[in-house]
């Protein structure tokens, strides 16, 4: 059935040069990534990430981590400007949280599910306004790429290898073609990039 509603998918995530989201000693090992996310482009990235969007798809563990840290942020007078807004448009969003062991949101205007992500998200298409921010969520990511439902990616890459650590793109995904919506480079390498799927 085809939805009524013209509510895109979006995701935002960092990867390395090897394709990466984060290094070989597992899900904490951010050292390829963090120094990249506090530069201008970084921060010019964030701020585009978020417009024209009403729900964030989280997964457990990055609503955990990003509560406290974003919360604060919006709260903070000092903080850069763009990092501000992404925070303050955050808490005040609509939040969808993919969770088998939550049994309530880690924050306020949250719903948390347990299900099949394609199907979860499918029906978010098919409902409200505004369009849907996969935020920094491979577990969801992946399989909504695996069944074609991603319409705009932005990745921010980071000029590392890192030799070990799981990747964003596997193989067997469905063959797909992109077009490059918006791209910016930064002094130490990192670039920002924005694909929307072409349908």
């Amino acid at each position: 059935m085809t939805s009524r509603t013209t509510r895109k998918v979006t995701a935002n995530i960092s990867l390395t040069l090897d394709g990466r989201y984060h290094g070989a000693s597992g899900p904490g090992d951010m050292g390829a990534i963090v120094p990249y996310a506090v530069t201008d482009v970084a921060r010019d990235h964030l701020a585009r990430i978020h417009e024209g969007k009403t729900t964030a798809v989280l997964g457990r563990g990055n609503a955990l981590g990003f509560v406290g840290y974003w919360s604060a942020v919006a709260e903070d007078e000092n903080a850069d400007p763009r990092d501000r807004a992404y925070a303050k448009w955050l808490v005040g969003a609509e939040k969808v949280v993919f969770s088998t062991t939550l049994t309530e949101g880690p924050w306020e205007r949250t719903r948390v599910v347990n299900g099949p992500v394609a199907d979860i998200v499918r029906e978010l298409k098919a409902s409200g306004e505004g369009d849907i921010l996969v935020n920094t969520a491979p577990s969801i990511l992946k399989p909504l790429l695996a069944a074609d439902l991603v319409d705009r990616l932005h990745l921010m890459i980071c000029p590392e290898i890192t030799g070990g650590g799981e990747r964003l793109f596997e193989d067997g995904l469905p063959a797909t073609r992109w077009t490059l919506a918006h791209q910016d480079a930064g002094k130490q390498g990192e670039l920002a990039l924005v694909y929307d799927r072409v349908r």
